[in-house]
């Protein structure tokens, strides 16, 4: 695998309803995986070493130091820093997206926050509902920011949902959103045992990475249970 860095017009994955990008940035990053924390990665491509945040449902995801990796970016330019998000999807990189750029008082470090806690589907699925009390339970997220993430962005990801085929732009993408699919459900069955969200979706999120993308929603829930 060749290392490299993607610059080229941003692909936005389509259940999201926002403009594409007009101006070419970073939208990913291949390389070997130098080392990682449950925020930060380095990896390192054509000689050089990027430090990447990243938020935990990401770092989950991640390889072994040492083998390659590809990350999904947003690069961030001020006159002071410039940083490098990465996330393992399009989708979550596209979500960050969402967040920073139509949430009032929302930045990148609030939406790392906000998707180290909760996972997309979670996430996603708070956001339609107006589930306001599991969003406000991420760190740094009040009622009041809860409020504003559900009525800024509930018409963003009101359309094709994580289920939906046409949201997939290949065999890959389906096979991505059937596994979120799956992993949603899971963490509803656990909260109807009594399980709370925050609590429940870590619960999924581990079980499936113990048992991989094969894993059915019963066995999900059933390694999160044991």
């Amino acid at each position: 695998m060749t290392a490299e860095i993607d610059l080229k017009p941003a692909v936005l994955d389509r259940r999201y309803r926002i403009p594409p990008q007009t101006h070419p940035m970073i939208v990913s990053l291949s390389g070997t995986l130098v080392s990682a924390t449950p925020l930060h990665a380095i990896v390192e491509t054509g000689g050089i070493g990027y430090e990447v945040h990243i938020p935990v449902t990401t770092a989950e995801k991640l390889p072994a130091p040492g083998t390659q990796v590809k990350l999904h970016t947003h690069a961030v330019y001020r006159e002071d820093a410039q940083t490098l998000y990465g996330f393992a999807t399009i989708a979550d990189r596209d979500f960050f997206r969402l967040l920073i750029e139509n949430v009032t008082g929302i930045g990148p470090k609030s939406a790392l926050t906000i998707m180290s806690k909760l996972s997309l589907p979670l996430l996603e699925g708070a956001i339609r509902s107006g589930d306001i009390a599991t969003l406000a339970k991420c760190p740094g997220i009040g009622k009041k920011t809860a409020e504003r993430l559900v009525v800024e962005l509930k018409s963003k990801v009101g359309g094709v949902g994580l289920s939906g085929s046409a949201a997939a732009g290949s065999a890959g993408e389906g096979a991505a959103a059937s596994g979120d699919t799956r992993l949603r459900d899971a963490v509803a069955a656990l909260m109807a045992l009594g399980y709370k969200a925050a609590d429940a979706d870590q619960a999924a999120r581990r079980a499936a990475l113990a048992l991989g993308a094969s894993a059915t929603t019963e066995q999900l829930i059933k390694k999160s249970l044991s």
